[in-house]
C-alpha cells in the first residue's frame, strides 16, 4: 500500500516552514528530503511519519512518546533507532513538527555526507577498474 495523497499533503503542510521539500517514493513509503539529498524523514505506507535521529536525539524522541521505525524480517521485527516517529503531539501542530524536523537535520546532514563519500569511493573504485 502506498502513502495516500492526503497523508503526503498533510505531512508537507506540517513541514512547510523548512522550505522546499523533495519527495522520493521508496518501497511502499516516501522519503522526505531538503537541501537536495538530505533525507530528514520518511512516511511509511501506514501513514506514520518518522524523522532522522542519532544517539544524542533518540532519548528526546523516546521521552516524547516516539517509537523507532520497525519492519518485519523472517528472523523477527527489526528496530531502526536512526528513525523515530514524529511525536503524537506534533501530528497536527506545524510549529512543533518543524521543531522536531529541525532537530533531525544535523543527523540527516551527517548521514548525507557519509552517503556522498561512499558514492565517491564507489565511483573511484569503478573508474580505477575501468582504467586498469
Amino acid at each position: 500500500m502506498a502513502v495516500s495523497e492526503e497523508v503526503l499533503d498533510h505531512t508537507l503542510d506540517l513541514f512547510r516552514a523548512l522550505g522546499p521539500i523533495r519527495i522520493a517514493r521508496m518501497f511502499a513509503g516516501v522519503g522526505l528530503f531538503v537541501e537536495e539529498d538530505v533525507m530528514f524523514g520518511m512516511i511509511t505506507s501506514d501513514g506514520t511519519i518518522f524523522l532522522k535521529s542519532d544517539d544524542s536525539l533518540t532519548p528526546r524522541f523516546l521521552d516524547a512518546g516516539s517509537e523507532p521505525f520497525t519492519y518485519s524480517r523472517t528472523s523477527g521485527p527489526q528496530r531502526v533507532m536512526s528513525y523515530m516517529s514524529l511525536p503524537d503531539s506534533a501530528l497536527d501542530d506545524p510549529s512543533e513538527a518543524v521543531t522536531w524536523a529541525r532537530l533531525a537535520l544535523p543527523p540527516a546532514r551527517e548521514a548525507a555526507v557519509k552517503k556522498r563519500a561512499e558514492k565517491a569511493r564507489k565511483a573511484a573504485r569503478k573508474a580505477a577498474k575501468a582504467g586498469g
